[in-house]
């Protein structure tokens, strides 16, 4: 009986099962250390070691982040950034996408080349110039300045652009046909065609804008427009609440961890079913 070129033999089956385990637990025990530490008494919560369950079982930790420590307040400051900002990200992604579509655009192929070559370009080369054209507009210590800068995706135009070119062609070709607009055309054929690619970029976004730490630090100096990834930083390295004054316990400072991650849970739940697809069709051509 010949076996299956793709088959694995039983030892690299072995060795692939003892990888991914090694993978798992490696993953899982720094998140229920995470936990069990949020979840425990201030006392409990100061002894050394890695622990996968709750010692003395209190949400003293939360209720001492969220109100003596006022997380309240860099939460919904990143919340109010991350979700106007995801939203204006799809949507001007969607439109460049779609106008990058028409293949008699003029200088298309070089738009796109350029598109991708910023993509290459690291982050961390542009803070000094992104500082300087914020403090010339104005843009210094203000919201509009955390949701402008990172606006602008080649990411979400390049899956989105992808994903376009999967509706098949003649749809818009009969609405043309009917006298129906380029706008119209967009909002009512490619964009409900392309859910999976929207909730894909749109998720993406939302976690780019929530996790973002470069950017706000650069151009935010002001404590009341403190997003959540900076006073996370503030808790973690110094230990301090946001106000710099008074110590943070191990399991409030875990706590401001959990909290920052249910945002992120909850718009996975709403995007999941349509992740894969768009993920999968947009990273490819139609």
């Amino acid at each position: 009986m010949k076996r299956n070129k793709n088959q694995l033999t039983p030892s690299l089956r072995l060795l692939n099962n003892a990888m991914l385990i090694v993978l798992t637990v490696s993953m899982i025990v720094p998140f229920l250390n995470v936990l069990s530490i949020a979840f425990s008494s201030r006392q409990a919560s100061m002894s050394p070691g890695i622990s996968i369950y709750p010692k003395e079982f209190s949400t003293e930790g939360f209720t001492y982040i969220w109100q003596r420590a006022k997380l309240w307040q860099p939460f919904l400051n990143s919340l109010f950034v991350s979700v106007v900002g995801a939203g204006l990200q799809t949507f001007l992604s969607a439109i460049t996408a779609y106008i990058l579509m028409k293949k008699d655009l003029p200088f298309r192929r070089l738009i796109i080349s350029f598109i991708m070559i910023t993509m290459m370009i690291p982050g961390e080369l542009t803070l000094v110039s992104i500082y300087t054209l914020n403090r010339n507009l104005g843009l210094l210590n203000t919201y509009s300045g955390l949701i402008i800068n990172g606006l602008v995706s080649g990411l979400s135009i390049i899956l989105l652009n992808n994903y376009f070119e999967s509706v098949p062609q003649s749809l818009s070709e009969a609405a043309m046909i009917d006298n129906t607009g380029e706008f119209k055309i967009f909002t009512r054929i490619y964009l409900p065609l392309s859910k999976p690619g929207i909730a894909t970029v749109s998720f993406i976004a939302f976690v780019s804008k929530w996790n973002s730490l470069m950017i706000p630090v650069t151009i935010i100096t002001d404590q009341d427009k403190y997003t959540l990834p900076m006073v996370l930083r503030n808790l973690v390295f110094n230990s301090s609440s946001v106000s710099g004054t008074e110590f943070v316990p191990p399991n409030a400072i875990m706590a401001a961890i959990v909290i920052s991650t249910i945002p992120l849970l909850i718009a996975y739940v709403f995007a999941q079913r349509y992740l894969v697809s768009g993920t999968i069709i947009g990273s490819v051509k139609g």
